[in-house]
């Protein structure tokens, strides 16, 4: 098997950063300890304002689905929840910019559980057929599986969830019966020492994997593990995570996703030369446990799938940075407060919430999402340049990874 190895130089400066308003006593309390520091870091806040005026919807003929300006179809949907965590990952919410000070949404600007279910349902009449919840970490809203419940009940949906782990060893069995199909655990290393630094609030790992454990005997199956892979901090652990969770022959196990560090937001301090390309990975995998490329379960699915060659397991490598996908990107998220993006890395979103709570029927505001996707053309990892990664952008912990 020839497996290249990419080498990629560093050419992205620090960003610098700046204000922000508004806080809310919400859910869960934050588990801030050892406690998180002064603010240092000001930081633009791109929550406020208006949005971007929705685009009038086209009409389409009978059993056509809606597709943007490049021909991709809308089918995912990632809901945050809440903008609250009480991690403070340093690629993420970096606790000099997330503090004790940070002012979180008000509690009259988060969209209800009803309001959400109603976009959810109404998203679903223009394509969606998957929804993540997100965050911020989603278990930290409280009555999280309330909200799991109304959303299982509309018809076809496959309904995920991604969270940090620390609530999930109680909540687990909840989301199981309240009809969540399938989980997603953020974990970057096995090492705890690094995993408590990178939390940065002194998390241990041991509890994630012991909510793991009971996410698996609660009825989860083939959990996804995401480890964000940055160099210099965690990429010794890219062969543990892999061996870890190799499951043995005849079980499925679960299922670890090597994510390349991302200049999402304007926080995380995002230099290329952090970034470890997704080869890189496969070949020290390959070395260790010789793998080959596996067929996508599904079009648009993020993650290239490698499969060991003794049978027993998978991986996957998601390249957002290196080998971007873009081309086949059908996800649009909806930020705690309605608003709805068409990109990760998006700067502005669409207002849905003013549309919701003036009374506006779901014809309306179906044509709107529909209007919003034919007006997409977003390809920011195809055009990425030290120039695009200066741009402000919106937090990935108010929109969803």
């Amino acid at each position: 098997m020839n497996l290249t190895w990419v080498n990629v130089k560093a050419f992205i400066p620090r960003l610098p950063l700046s204000p922000v308003s508004d806080r809310y006593t919400f859910g869960m309390p934050v588990n801030t300890s050892p406690p998180i520091t002064q603010s240092v870091i000001p930081i633009t806040d791109l929550r406020r304002g208006d949005g971007l005026p929705i685009p009038k919807m086209r009409e389409t003929s009978g059993g056509t689905s809606v597709q943007d300006q490049r021909g991709r179809q809308l089918r995912d949907l990632r809901i945050s929840v809440t903008d609250r965590c009480n991690f403070r990952c340093t690629y993420c919410m970096p606790k000099e910019v997330f503090d004790n000070n940070y002012r979180y949404l008000p509690h009259s600007e988060v969209l209800s559980f009803e309001e959400i279910t109603r976009v959810a349902r109404i998203a679903v009449t223009q394509g969606v057929t998957k929804i993540r919840l997100t965050g911020g970490e989603p278990l930290m809203r409280r009555g999280i599986e309330d909200l799991v419940a109304m959303l299982a009940a509309i018809p076809g949906i496959d309904l995920t969830l991604t969270t940090n782990g620390s609530a999930l060893k109680a909540k687990a069995g909840a989301l199981k019966a309240a009809g969540l199909n399938r989980l997603t655990v953020s974990l970057d290393s096995l090492d705890d020492k690094v995993f408590r630094a990178m939390n940065d609030v002194d998390f241990p790992v041991a509890k994630v994997l012991a909510a793991i454990d009971a996410a698996n005997a609660a009825g989860f199956e083939q959990i996804k593990i995401n480890m964000v892979v940055k160099r210099g901090v965690n990429d010794h652990q890219i062969i543990d995570m892999a061996k870890f969770f190799k499951p043995a022959p005849g079980t499925l196990g679960n299922i670890v996703r090597f994510i390349e560090f991302m200049d999402v937001g304007s926080t995380n301090g995002w230099q290329m030369g952090d970034v470890v390309p997704s080869q890189e990975v496969v070949n020290r995998i390959h070395a260790a446990l010789p793998c080959e490329p596996a067929n996508p379960n599904h079009v648009g699915e993020v993650a290239k799938r490698w499969k060991y060659l003794d049978g027993a397991g998978e991986f996957g490598v998601i390249s957002s940075v290196t080998a971007a996908f873009c081309g086949t990107c059908t996800r649009a998220r909806l930020s705690t407060d309605g608003f709805l993006y068409t990109c990760l890395f998006a700067q502005h979103g669409y207002d849905l919430k003013s549309l919701l709570r003036r009374g506006e029927d779901d014809t309306l505001i179906a044509k709107a999402i529909g209007g919003i996707w034919q007006a997409r053309q977003d390809n920011y990892s195809e055009v990425r340049t030290a120039e695009t990664a200066r741009q402000r952008k919106i937090e990935m912990s108010f929109i969803g990874g």
